[in-house]
């Protein structure tokens, strides 16, 4: 199998991402592995899609971190690749990271995954339906009974009678963007400052006001979601607890948040249940959903993070199933290639 893995790029790939630990565990099986990025993709006059790749070699490594120093060694080579040979791409980037200093690159992805759609490759996650992810308005399209009370809008009068509404206590969030960046947590305490956050988050488009869980008091869980199923080894879950830093409202990890081990109930197993029709009707392959009570706070469609966190708490190698399900997709399609379109063979 050749795999190829499209990410932000190079510089801001690091040992424990994801990305590394799947690349890695596609790799230690024998199969081909290509890093992509926004820069490296060319449309030929033959209509041809081609990409700029860097070739892992071929081999085995005795960890993702032996592995992420091999990708960032001179043994890496660059390689311009015919795409039309490549079994499996994996969408692995974040849109949100290029939107403003690179507009250009942030749903570089998607337009030439459909490309590559287009040319008999396998597309993880199904890429028309990541062009409707790109912001959070993609989160209001699921059930509403396991969503928080949300409005969004860049009225201040709105999110003023949003706020009275929820006694003061409320989340502003910006309509795009990732990682914590730019939410802020409104309570009696600081509704002087409201006018300020409001401006601050507006200023670069539509504002999310959401009503405070009082279950975020203990972080939120990060859940992995495979084929539309909760990603389990056994009765092991892939999933942890994100606690707060300290004085930072903000759960993620590389934003002060703490990760725990977690117990999977069945009131989260119930969450994924209710979210599971939407996550397959869209080809949505993996996906990570942060949960507070009985509610989702967020789904993470592009690029889900914590995986290697939640195999090393569990014990267990999370990427080997996920790296079992994409191949044996490829063992359908080589089958069946007819019979089934991109969206349904992301998660068949």
């Amino acid at each position: 199998m050749k795999i190829a893995f499209f990410v932000n790029d190079m510089e801001r790939e690091y040992p424990n991402f994801a990305t590394t630990v799947l690349a890695w565990q596609a790799r230690q099986r024998g199969h081909q592995v290509y890093y992509v990025t926004p820069e490296d993709w060319l449309l030929d006059t033959d209509d041809s899609l081609h990409a700029h790749v860097r070739e892992v070699p071929k081999g085995k490594s005795k960890d993702h971190g032996a592995f992420f120093k091999l990708l960032c060694s001179k043994e890496t080579k660059r390689k311009n690749i015919d795409m039309a040979d490549v079994d499996v791409l994996m969408l692995r980037n974040d849109p949100s990271t290029d939107v403003k200093d690179k507009p250009w690159a942030a749903e570089s992805g998607i337009l030439f995954g459909r490309e590559a759609v287009k040319r008999g490759v396998m597309v993880l996650n199904d890429p028309d339906s990541l062009s409707r992810a790109v912001n959070k308005l993609y989160f209001q399209s699921f059930p509403r009974q396991v969503r928080a009370e949300t409005i969004i809008t860049r009225n201040a009068k709105d999110i003023k009678e949003f706020a009275e509404k929820h006694d003061g206590h409320i989340i502003l969030k910006p309509l795009q963007g990732s990682g914590g960046s730019g939410v802020f947590k409104v309570d009696k305490k600081n509704a002087s400052n409201l006018n300020q956050m409001i401006e601050a988050i507006s200023r670069d488009g539509y504002v999310i006001a959401q009503e405070y869980v009082d279950a975020a008091k203990e972080g939120d869980i990060r859940l992995f979601m495979l084929n539309g199923q909760p990603l389990c080894i056994g009765k092991k879950y892939c999933a942890l607890r994100r606690r707060q830093g300290d004085d930072d409202i903000r759960s993620n990890i590389h934003a002060g948040g703490k990760a725990e081990a977690v117990e999977i109930s069945d009131t989260e197993l119930k969450v994924a249940e209710i979210i599971r029709p939407k996550l397959i009707a869209d080809g949505m392959f993996l996906v990570g959903i942060d949960i507070v009570g009985d509610k989702i706070l967020e789904v993470n469609v592009f690029s889900p993070g914590n995986l290697h966190s939640c195999s090393e708490m569990n014990g267990v190698d999370f990427s080997e199933p996920i790296i079992d399900a994409v191949e044996r997709k490829v063992r359908i399609k080589e089958e069946f290639a007819v019979d089934f379109d991109n969206r349904h063979m992301a998660v068949i």
